[in-house]
């Protein structure tokens, strides 16, 4: 689905959760109710599809969720991978549990942009980045979103 496609089937005042996909890990930010701001929520260290399910359903219920955005890993030039597929896949497969419109954003270099932010900006330390890259990663991909919305 592209950005207008995905646009137009938004309920106005709701959130939008963004995911960035990992085997392990599934960073988890959310975007305030009129969809200019996206937060790093949390990490959800995964164990199966139905604990992701569960956790991923009572987020967006609480954050009265309209929408879904998942990073895509492209590879540099520009052709998906095998994580790309991954993640296409847990796409297809969360939309027949939580049927919300979802769209894809090219996450390339979300995670080295976020890190040394972390680092040079906020100073971090390698221990307290680890806890909060992939959430702060998933906000990257889902502002990125939100900021192209504002021109569809």
């Amino acid at each position: 689905m592209n950005l207008q496609e995905f646009k137009s089937q938004l309920k106005p005042y709701k959130a939008i959760i963004g995911f960035d996909y990992g085997e392990k890990r599934l960073g988890v930010a959310v975007s305030d109710l009129m969809r200019m701001v996206a937060t790093a929520d949390k990490t959800i260290f995964r164990t199966s599809f139905k604990a992701d399910l569960q956790l991923i359903k009572k987020l967006v219920e609480e954050r009265e969720v309209g929408g879904i955005v998942y990073g895509l890993p492209l590879q540099m030039n520009g052709e998906e991978g095998e994580i790309a597929a991954a993640v296409r896949k847990f796409a297809d497969k969360l939309y027949q549990q939580i049927p919300l419109p979802y769209t894809f954003w090219d996450e390339r270099l979300s995670s080295r942009a976020m890190e040394n932010f972390l680092i040079k900006e906020a100073d971090m330390s390698r221990a307290k980045r680890k806890k909060v890259l992939d959430s702060s990663s998933a906000a990257y991909i889902l502002q990125g979103l939100l900021d192209a919305l504002q021109y569809v």
